[in-house]
């Protein structure tokens, strides 16, 4: 087994015991793959709206794939960088990638130059995939790019490469992934050739963090804590292998690829992709495939639900199931969702890259829990509320949300001073986020440690203005957030983003809107910005530090002109 060292903050009892359990299996990604390709040869596992692959297909394409990345150079250990949409050819890369131990690094299409370019630097990236183009952007040519400024970047290899785009790419000497797959071997001679088992234990994926406070830090994370969390949300979820997983979530991050992979791998069910999300090919998507579940940001569901207002001969009878995680869930939202889909179950799920999944509710809890929290802690795992000291608050106090158990991650990679700074005394890992749980363990996400006004001494909780301005007719988006005040420290300032065709309320509507739903004047927005939009991480979450910026440095040049 690999040792003690590289196994982070987990002891030796810690992985005796998730072993025992079966939180940790020694079973390896490839080995759970290969017996899904012999017990579901001909089931079609993966679409995309364009490709399809059954698990016999995947496992033989990865194969394929896994022998020529190691004939081209590619070693156990070595960090790859996979940038592609939700494409069918991830499955493959990815599953090729863990057959060799080559440590995936995926990165989400929003991302550019300047935030690859910090991954590739950070996680010492030495081979790149990436789309030869999509949506009008150049990613192989980005990563040619940043390898000519990289010190470890040397492989560049496109997919999707148009007919006429080969010559340009062996000009900048960017190859082409289709070109790599070896054909001419048997396939049963291939695994004597590859000669080598990854451990479960050993480096799988390093995830980089969403950035909403800071620039992203990677994720180290072994596949059987990746896989520890997916096999509990398969429960959790109710999960068989009648499902059919809806993935329009960002499959090159947290939530998309545990759920859109992973959990569907594990219990043998299908997955459908979906690279570009349009609410209303969304509605076409889930009745053609006919998709069961789903676990994405909120705002998937809510911009769904109203395409089908807008469509009222869309057929969403097949979804039992959606899960909205990434941010909390107004709950507007929730009973708007459950009137809209009365066969399904709209449930919570608050996680982060560090841990994935630290509380959610399921399938077989109380429909009223996923509108007054957030969900509990998954079995095996253990959350708790604590303060400054690190140390639990009694039940109903809010503080930070610390979590313990077998999906933690190893280590934030190369950061050894803040992968320490998270755990309490007691071996919490403290998440930065701000909650309360309840007598029966169900936790409410209150905002981050950050995301409150401290007004003249006195802190107003952002999440509950929100929930409130949620119900606002004529508001499409808002983020709540504090600005500076040169009298009371700070105030609470508000981003709106109107309903198309709607005025913007201003801001002594808004605050009578509040103070009728009973909240204290104090606690009411004393500015409103109108937006277009809300900037926003691939993953849903708002970058409520951009907007904090934004304000402080509006009001800093007010401030200026003011003094002249």
């Amino acid at each position: 087994m690999t040792n003690q060292r590289e196994l982070g903050r987990y002891t030796a009892a810690d992985v005796d015991n998730y072993y025992a359990s079966g939180q940790w299996s020694k079973d390896n990604y490839t080995d759970l793959l290969k017996s899904r390709a012999q017990s579901h040869a001909d089931k079609v596992f993966v679409t995309d709206g364009i490709n399809a692959l059954t698990f016999a297909e995947l496992y033989e394409a990865s194969q394929r794939l896994a022998l020529g990345l190691r004939r081209s150079g590619v070693k156990t250990g070595d960090r790859v960088a996979v940038q592609l949409p939700n494409w069918a050819e991830f499955f493959t890369v990815a599953s090729a990638l863990a057959r060799i131990g080559a440590v995936m690094v995926p990165i989400m299409p929003i991302y550019r130059k300047d935030e690859v370019a910090h991954v590739v630097s950070d996680a010492g990236v030495s081979v790149a995939i990436a789309p030869e183009d999509f949506k009008g952007f150049k990613y192989a040519e980005m990563f040619d790019d940043i390898r000519s400024e990289s010190g470890t970047l040397t492989t560049v290899l496109a997919v999707r490469v148009a007919d006429g785009a080969r010559d340009a790419l062996q000009n900048r000497n960017v190859g082409v992934l289709d070109d790599v797959f070896v054909t001419d071997v048997a396939a049963d001679a291939i695994d004597a050739e590859l000669d080598v088992r990854v451990h479960p234990d050993d480096p799988y994926v390093i995830v980089y963090t969403s950035g909403t406070t800071s620039r992203p830090k990677g994720c180290l994370h072994t596949f059987n804590t990746y896989a520890s969390s997916s096999r509990a949300l398969v429960i959790a979820f109710g999960q068989t292998e009648a499902d059919v997983q809806f993935g329009p979530s960002p499959i090159t991050h947290t939530t998309g690829l545990v759920t859109s992979l992973l959990v569907p791998l594990i219990v043998g069910a299908a997955t459908h992709v979906m690279a570009e999300w349009s609410p209303a090919q969304g509605l076409v998507e889930i009745e053609k495939f006919g998709c069961t579940a789903s676990v994405t940001a909120t705002v998937f569901l809510q911009t769904l639900i109203g395409a089908a207002e807008q469509s009222p001969e869309a057929d969403l009878s097949s979804l039992r199931v959606w899960t909205c995680a990434g941010s909390p869930i107004p709950s507007a939202v929730v009973e708007n969702a459950k009137a809209k889909l009365p066969g399904a179950s709209i449930l919570s799920l608050y996680g982060r890259s560090e841990n994935l999944c630290t509380t959610t509710c399921t399938a077989d809890d109380d429909p009223r829990r996923a509108i007054t929290s957030d969900g509990a802690a998954l079995p095996g795992a253990e959350v708790k509320i604590v303060g400054a000291d690190g140390l639990e608050v009694p039940r109903g106090e809010e503080g930070d949300i610390a979590y313990r158990g077998p999906s933690h991650m190893i280590a934030y990679l190369n950061r050894p001073d803040d992968t320490a700074e998270l755990f309490t005394p007691e071996g919490f890992s403290r998440s930065g986020d701000l909650g309360v749980m309840d007598a029966d363990g169900f936790v409410r996400v209150t905002g981050r440690t950050k995301d409150i006004v401290i007004r003249g001494g006195m802190n107003i909780s952002v999440r509950e203005v929100e929930d409130k301005l949620a119900t606002h007719p004529e508001l499409a988006a808002l983020a709540v957030v504090a600005m500076p005040d040169p009298v009371l420290g700070e105030k609470v300032c508000v981003f709106v983003v109107p309903n198309e065709g709607a005025s913007a309320p201003s801001v002594e509507q808004l605050r009578q809107f509040l103070t009728d739903r009973g909240v204290a004047i104090q606690k009411t927005p004393e500015r409103v910005e109108v937006v277009e939009s809300l900037p926003m991480t691939a993953t849903g979450k708002i970058q409520k530090h951009l907007l904090r910026k934004q304000i402080a440095d509006k009001l800093d040049q007010v401030t200026a002109v003011g003094a002249h």
